[in-house]
């Protein structure tokens, strides 16, 4: 049988009677209106609205799970601690669940950015999924450190908006000001744009993926017909329709 575990995820658990209000008041999609069995894909912000960290929301009972970047876990965990000030939050590593993937078989719920990506679920750790990295970066959504940067990349310009990664209507969060102010102006200058490319794009790329044939390049939305000196871009209908 195909494993489904994404090694390179983590989960974090969040506990505690203000764990919603506080995260509420931090990321950027309305933690309030999280159900179990229906994940929020959702982002920590700098002051500016550039993405520091960006993950899935899960309910478990009253508390919170986060599914983040294994990679960044530790920091992001830090991070939420010196929100939390002296709040009754707990945050810690969730060892005993893993993030699971499947692209077809119907386990879990359906990927809250794109329901052509896949289901999702968490469960005990189990053997690798293979082909989610590809079929992630096929139809065009990008996730993680390595491709929106920390504090390099505007949260709409990762397609935010899109991908149902933001709330327009939750309230306050850190980042806010700027991400609203760009909404209501519909003036997204950049956007996190996927490439087909065999060759080194060097430094027109974010991040190359040499086995794949993939990369994925900040590029400006008026001058697209850039991505071509670095190779073919995927512009699905999803993204397509907002350019």
């Amino acid at each position: 049988m195909t494993g489904t575990t994404l090694l390179d995820r983590a989960v974090l658990r969040m506990s505690g009677a203000e764990v919603r209000d506080f995260l509420q008041g931090l990321v950027t999609n309305d933690v309030v209106a999280v159900e179990e069995g229906a994940p929020r894909w959702a982002a920590l912000l700098t002051p500016q609205g550039k993405a520091l960290f960006d993950f899935m929301l899960w309910a478990d009972g009253d508390d919170i799970l986060i599914d983040c970047e294994a990679s960044e876990a530790e920091t992001l965990a830090r991070r939420l601690t010196l929100y939390r000030l002296r709040r009754a939050i707990s945050i810690a590593r969730e060892d005993e669940l893993a993030v699971h993937w499947a692209a077809h078989d119907g386990r879990g719920v359906p990927d809250p950015r794109l329901p052509a990506l896949g289901h999702r679920w968490l469960a005990a750790p189990g053997d690798a999924a293979n082909r989610w990295l590809p079929h992630r970066l096929s139809h065009g959504v990008t996730e993680g450190v390595g491709e929106l940067g920390s504090d390099k990349t505007l949260w709409l310009e990762a397609n935010a908006r899109e991908l149902n990664g933001v709330s327009f209507t939750k309230g306050c969060y850190v980042g806010q000001e700027n991400t609203a102010r760009m909404h209501h102006r519909s003036k997204v200058n950049r956007r996190l744009i996927v490439v087909r490319t065999w060759a080194d794009p060097g430094e027109g790329a974010r991040i190359w993926y040499p086995d794949l044939g993939l990369a994925v390049a900040h590029l400006r939305v008026e001058a697209l017909s850039e991505a071509m000196s670095i190779g073919e871009p995927i512009l699905p209908d999803w993204l397509q329709s907002t350019l």
